[in-house]
């Protein structure tokens, strides 16, 4: 996985978020095909949002999300456009398959959804990072790392 930071003009960021999208009424409606569509679709729309689809799975009634995420977007309205648009897309592309699970109506995704930050880092290595700053031995630390790393001069 790409863990690499990037940079805007005010912000160095590394931001993975782990969605996970269902069905209405968690009705099995994902076969293989629509499932490749969704992988193809969800890989598309998030480059309007200076997002990237990192991984995609699947199953009958859920899709999971891995995306690299800009720093600048408001989740909710990120996650909205993308079922939005995926939902618009894959009801075009397969009418007569899901006409069954829905009759006429224009359903598609449920309207809760869940997200998790992912990292490359675990949640216990960050909280006894954040717990050492300003303790004697995140001090003595810092110093050895900046000996035996020394700075170039210019």
């Amino acid at each position: 996985m790409d863990n690499a930071n990037k940079s805007g003009s005010h912000a160095v960021f590394n931001i993975k978020l782990h969605i996970v999208l269902v069905t209405k009424y968690r009705r099995k409606t994902r076969t293989p095909e629509l499932l490749e569509y969704l992988e193809t679709a969800f890989g598309d729309i998030p480059e309007g949002w200076r997002c990237r689809l990192i991984e995609f799975g699947g199953e009958p009634d859920h899709v999971h999300l891995l995306i690299d995420i800009h720093p600048a977007l408001d989740i909710s309205v990120l996650i909205n456009n993308l079922k939005t648009a995926s939902a618009r897309r894959t009801r075009n592309r397969f009418t007569e398959h899901l006409v069954k699970f829905y009759c006429a109506k224009p359903l598609f995704w449920h309207r809760a959804y869940f997200v998790g930050s992912v990292g490359g880092a675990t949640l216990e290595t960050v909280r006894a990072y954040v717990d050492a700053q300003g303790t004697a031995g995140h001090a003595r630390k810092s110093a050895a790392k900046a000996k035996s790393n020394p700075k170039p001069s210019a």
